[in-house]
């Protein structure tokens, strides 16, 4: 309930928030969000994460039955039935042994026993599953936060799919402009009768423009893909549009950080690391707890038996305990120790293989997260390369494209430099956001790699 309130007040503070929210069709509504919006909101709806929550929420009560063990467990039975009449006449002088019973004797009782036990050491029982549940809330809380972290990625992905989609659909229109232009242009030049028209350009245009056609439907489905994956996450209903509220594709300011620091920091804050640790103290805890039970508990006992029935006379004697009519307790020490052939040894077994299993994961992650880090980090600078090497190409081609169409306007140029030289700008310039956005992508990849948090800390809940 607490987790649909958050949810319903997220939604309510963005549609305030919202001040480019635009009005659709009866019951639609649109919201405008930014990256932080978009991420607290997918946090908050994520069933990821809500699956996290209920993974620790079962070890916090693991660790709550685990303290319960040393307190007192008190077990009290009470019983009301039949029972036989009996008198004090048939033990004294002498104990009567040819007493007949008879159904005509039988009168009622009422009993209740109770049995206090304080166990006071059991070898590790108590202390080392205590220990192993307190270890699994911290494996719960880190594994929590990793699955934020994978959330907060997918969402980066979506909403700079979105953006990038935009940006290819402005490129295209602008090549569809040139198209159009360079169509005019030749057709005066026909009408003109010039020499430097020839209808055959005329098809070609239109073939190109074809082909900018299709690569902008394309755009528009893409753009309309990562709105919908961007919506899905969300958690928004069906009369709920989105639209993100940056505008233009550029390049952060941000520079590369330096790789061996960026690798000590996946290795303090990437919260694998703290599962795995975590998880090897749980499981070592689970190991010697399973041991213990090759040892026996010691405890201290309270009895308390008390029992009444009509039509029997109390006897006062030691020697002689009266199931149906008594009052007796007492203390004792105990020792309980159960001894079994295998079945101890087999649970401890089991145990140490979890460990070795865990331990054989920690050594992959020793040098997969690195691994991750290093991939991050260099599709970093390579994209950012491609930023500055596409930029460079499409300027070129712009200007390329300029003096091939004031050649062809004096004469003595060739359409088909024209041509090329637009198409190449497009693509370039096209290769050019693409470079742009995977440089955020990879950025955002190296930031889940050293386990940054997603959101700023003024942000975070």
């Amino acid at each position: 309930m607490k987790q649909l309130l958050n949810y319903i007040v997220t939604i309510m503070l963005c549609l305030l928030a919202s001040t480019n929210a635009l009005a659709g069709s009866q019951g639609q509504t649109t919201l405008t969000l930014d990256l932080n919006e978009s991420i607290r909101t997918a946090l908050q709806y994520s069933p990821e994460i809500g699956e996290a929550e209920a993974d620790l929420a079962l070890t916090s009560s693991k660790l709550d039955e685990a303290k319960s063990y040393r307190y007192p467990q008190i077990s009290v039975t009470s019983l009301f039935g039949p029972a036989p009449g009996a008198k004090q006449e048939d033990l004294t002088p002498v104990i009567n042994t040819n007493k007949s019973f008879s159904t005509r004797d039988l009168t009622w009782f009422a009993s209740t026993d109770m049995l206090v036990t304080q166990p006071l050491w059991t070898f590790g029982k108590i202390s080392e599953n205590m220990k192993a549940a307190t270890h699994g809330i911290e494996v719960d809380k880190a594994k929590k936060r990793q699955k934020g972290n994978e959330v907060a990625l997918e969402v980066k992905k979506y909403y700079y799919g979105v953006i990038l989609a935009r940006e290819l659909q402005n490129v295209l229109a602008e090549l569809q402009l040139y198209m159009i232009q360079g169509k005019q242009k030749i057709q005066q030049l026909i009408d003109n009768e010039s020499a430097s028209g020839d209808p055959m350009d005329l098809f070609k245009i239109d073939a190109y423009s074809g082909e900018i056609n299709k690569y902008m439907e394309e755009a528009l489905k893409g753009e309309r893909l990562a709105k919908a994956a961007l919506k899905a996450r969300l958690g928004l209903a069906d009369n709920v549009d989105i639209n993100v509220s940056d505008e233009k594709l550029e390049l952060p300011d941000a520079g590369i950080p330096e790789l061996n620091g960026t690798i000590d920091r996946a290795r303090v804050q990437r919260p694998e690391f703290k599962q795995l640790s975590e998880g090897l103290a749980a499981r070592n805890a689970l190991v010697q707890a399973a041991k213990s039970n090759y040892y026996p508990d010691l405890f201290v006992a309270g009895l308390l038996s008390w029992a009444y029935a009509d039509h029997r006379d109390r006897i006062k004697n030691p020697y002689i305990n009266d199931t149906f009519k008594h009052t007796y307790g007492g203390v004792a020490l105990g020792l309980k120790w159960k001894l079994d052939f295998g079945i101890t040894g087999s649970k401890v077994s089991g145990e140490q293989a979890q460990l070795n299993r865990l331990e054989s994961t920690k050594l992959y992650a020793d040098h997969y997260i690195p691994l991750q880090v290093k991939k991050a980090w260099l599709e970093m600078q390579e994209s950012r390369n491609n930023v500055f090497i596409t930029k460079n190409a499409y300027t070129s081609a712009k200007k390329w494209g300029a003096a091939a169409l004031a050649n062809f306007d004096f004469g003595i140029g060739n359409p088909r430099d024209v041509f090329d030289a637009v198409g190449i700008y497009g693509k370039m310039k096209a290769a050019h956001f693409q470079a742009i956005y995977d440089f955020i992508i990879a950025k955002a990849s190296l930031e889940y790699a050293i386990g940054e948090n997603p959101l700023p800390q003024n942000l975070q809940k």
